[in-house]
């Protein structure tokens, strides 16, 4: 068949949706039209790309071949059509999946202030702690630890260095003390993160003597979510560990105690990265910048 590109953009929003209804409304169009896109690129194909229910829908095996191989072509063909209309202030859409624990461009003054400048952009931002491609998933750019960032992309620092500390409330402190050495969180309850269910917990580092270790803390309490961790250690719940950024509000109110600080060192942060484009689309170069003016002014070091 004769590739329709509007059909092939319902069919990527269905998939990443999950749902008829939520594709619609990304898409603005109705629930019907929708509907009828999937059956005539179904019919066009002739076979069947989604298996649906009343409430949501799946992608068959063939649905989720085509949309793996769609999903790279599709954003390159936005991309050009961008490049072709760059000639005016930047637009459209940007797509930036975000890991929930950089405090740096999730805090709100970054998104704020570009967002302001750039009124024709319209930013997508998804909070995600998996790890994967972001080009193939449609996104123009992510924000992730520097370490993690594969070496085929651009990347530049997003904030300044970062440094993880473990914290408690003062009610915990005064019930069960202080650890005195990392080796003593074993005896703690603590309270953990992980990126996703199928992921082992975050590893809780440390350094003495110049030598990195990790301690198996073994958390009484795991979860994805940042905000469940900060809302556990201000009721007493145990130790959290992670990025001071993420703690700094509750630690300068006195609500958060930091401790073991001897033992951790600060490490090169947060990363902007974006694919090696020859000529990145103008609402990429604009989020660029951006966030490199936030360096400058916030003494950011590159990477």
């Amino acid at each position: 068949m004769t590739p329709d590109l509007n059909l092939l953009r319902v069919f990527q929003a269905v998939a990443e949706a999950g749902n008829f209804r939520a594709a619609a409304d990304r898409l603005g169009v109705t629930r019907s039209a929708v509907s009828q896109a999937i059956r005539k690129l179904e019919d066009g194909l002739g076979i069947a790309l989604v298996l649906r229910s009343t409430r949501s829908v799946r992608l068959t095996e063939a649905g989720a071949r085509l949309h793996r191989q769609v999903t790279g072509p599709l954003a390159a063909i936005g991309n050009a059509l961008d490049d072709a209309l760059d000639d005016g202030p930047p637009r459209g859409l940007l797509r930036v999946a975000v890991t929930s624990i950089a405090e740096p461009f999730l805090s709100g003054p970054l998104v704020a202030t570009f967002a302001e400048a750039y009124p024709g952009i319209v930013l997508d931002v998804t909070v995600t702690d998996a790890e994967f491609d972001i080009v193939a998933a449609g996104f123009d750019a992510g924000v992730r630890l520097g370490e993690v960032v594969e070496q085929d992309m651009i990347a530049i620092p997003v904030g300044g260095e970062q440094r993880e500390v473990a914290v408690a409330s003062p009610a915990y402190v005064e019930r069960n003390g202080t650890p005195a050495h990392p080796r003593e969180l074993v005896s703690h309850r603590c309270i953990g993160w992980r990126p996703a269910p199928d992921v082992a917990p975050w590893r809780w580092e440390f350094e003495e003597d110049g030598r990195a270790f990790d301690v198996a803390v073994q958390p009484q309490v795991t979860t994805n979510d940042l905000q469940l961790m900060v809302r556990t250690a201000l009721a007493g719940g145990g130790i959290t560990f992670g990025p001071e950024q993420c703690f700094s509000p509750w630690i300068a109110r006195g609500e958060l105690v930091p401790m073991l600080l001897d033992f951790t060192q600060p490490f090169a942060g947060f990363y902007l990265y974006y694919p090696n484009r020859h000529n990145p689309p103008q609402k990429l170069r604009a989020l660029v910048e951006h966030v490199r003016a936030a360096n400058l002014r916030g003494a950011a070091p590159s990477r």
